[in-house]
């Protein structure tokens, strides 16, 4: 009985659903209503089951789009980095250049003392010396250049230092501030004479044999003297800084400091001397002055040495003794005489002389004896003087 209750009930649905149907598709015939609503239905469900596929699209062509552009920009960006990098190296060049430029530029300026030559040179190493105990730089300049030991080494700020030792293309040079250092030196203001002697690095300079009398004040500038032989005159070294008078030393206590930062340095000119002109054939060159300095002009035309001894009355005797003594008469040469003149023919209206007038003449024209050749003596450079020999003593005194 159920199973044909159940029979029942479904065939009868069936034909509701049936008749619903039929009843809806006459409607919608007449009416379209759900036509309408399926196609928005359908648009609907469609387009949300298409978006998500659209996206997944546009997500996978965007990643494959940009790891390919990516490969692009990144072989660009280290193209642009290299690119980058050599105008950084060029620009840090550039700079050094320009101030390397600069540099030598003022190097070049310096003023060259005459009868001085000067040899730029670059610092190419530092603290030489056994155990680095000299404060030492080494250049690139030697005896090939015309360099000698002892040359100055000078910058545009002032002294440096000079030549240690000197190789055939490179050369030590021992600094200032080194204490087997010494510089003569002088006061540009009051003039005081010193010997400047370093200390050691960092330390200040110290001034030695300065007297107690001399005027030296803190911040006057030092040059070079020349009394040393080695430095041309003029050329500043360091500063004062300290000037202390003690009451019981015959010296001052003074200390300096360098012109110049003396590790600090890159490029350096060396002087040398010029030789001197030879003179022309058969010519020999003018001695120098005792004592005169190197640098010193040897005497002009103006003021020649004498080449031979010379003749003639003391000059630097007293009138009253040079006259007590007889040493200021010189004999007179005898009066030239004409080729057509005859010198036995008397002039024409005069009375004849007589025999005593000639004896008299006679004995005024006999010869005074020659005074004795003069000792020649240098009283001074350039200055010549003749000192006569001394008279023979009596026998009797």
């Amino acid at each position: 009985m159920k199973g044909r209750l159940g029979t029942k009930r479904f065939v009868l649905l069936l034909v509701l659903a049936l008749i619903l149907y039929l009843s809806l598709y006459t409607w919608n015939l007449k009416k379209g209503v759900l036509d309408e609503l399926a196609g928005r239905t359908g648009l609907e469900f469609t387009g949300y089951v298409l978006k998500p596929g659209d996206w997944v699209k546009a997500e996978i062509e965007e990643t494959w789009r940009g790891y390919v552009d990516l490969r692009g920009v990144r072989e660009e960006n280290v193209r642009l980095l290299a690119a980058l990098n050599e105008l950084i190296r060029e620009n840090s060049e550039l700079r050094e250049d320009a101030a390397r430029v600069a540099k030598l530029e003022r190097l070049l300026k310096f003023p060259v003392p005459p009868r001085w030559r000067a040899e730029a040179a670059r610092v190419i190493g530092q603290r030489l010396g056994p155990a680095g105990i000299l404060e030492t730089v080494l250049v690139d300049r030697g005896g090939e250049h015309g360099l000698a030991q002892d040359a100055p080494v000078v910058t545009p700020d002032g002294v440096a230092g000079r030549v240690l030792r000197v190789s055939r293309h490179f050369s030590t040079v021992l600094l200032i501030e080194d204490p087997s250092s010494r510089i003569a030196v002088v006061g540009r203001q009051h003039r005081a004479i010193a010997i400047l002697a370093g200390q050691g690095p960092g330390e200040p300079l110290e001034l030695l044999y300065v007297p107690v009398s001399a005027t030296l004040s803190v911040g006057e500038i030092l040059v070079t003297s020349g009394l040393d032989g080695i430095f041309p005159r003029g050329i500043p070294v360091a500063r004062v800084t300290k000037v202390e008078k003690p009451e019981v030393s015959l010296f001052q206590a003074a200390a300096a400091e360098p012109l110049l930062e003396a590790r600090a340095l890159e490029d350096v000119l060396l002087l040398a001397r010029v030789a001197p002109e030879a003179p022309p054939a058969g010519q020999e060159p003018a001695p120098r002055a005792p004592g005169a300095s190197p640098d010193a002009p040897p005497p002009s035309d103006a003021d020649p040495l004498p080449s031979e001894p010379v003749t003639g009355p003391v000059l630097y005797l007293d009138d009253e003794s040079a006259a007590g003594e007889g040493l200021l008469e010189m004999p007179s040469p005898p009066p030239a005489r004409s080729s057509g003149q005859d010198a036995d023919r008397k002039p024409a209206g005069k009375p004849a002389e007589k025999p005593a007038d000639k004896a008299k003449e006679k004995a005024r024209e006999k010869p005074r004896p020659e005074a004795k050749p003069a000792t020649q003596v240098r009283t001074a450079p350039g200055d010549y003087t003749n000192k006569p020999p001394k008279p023979p003593r009596a026998s009797g005194e």
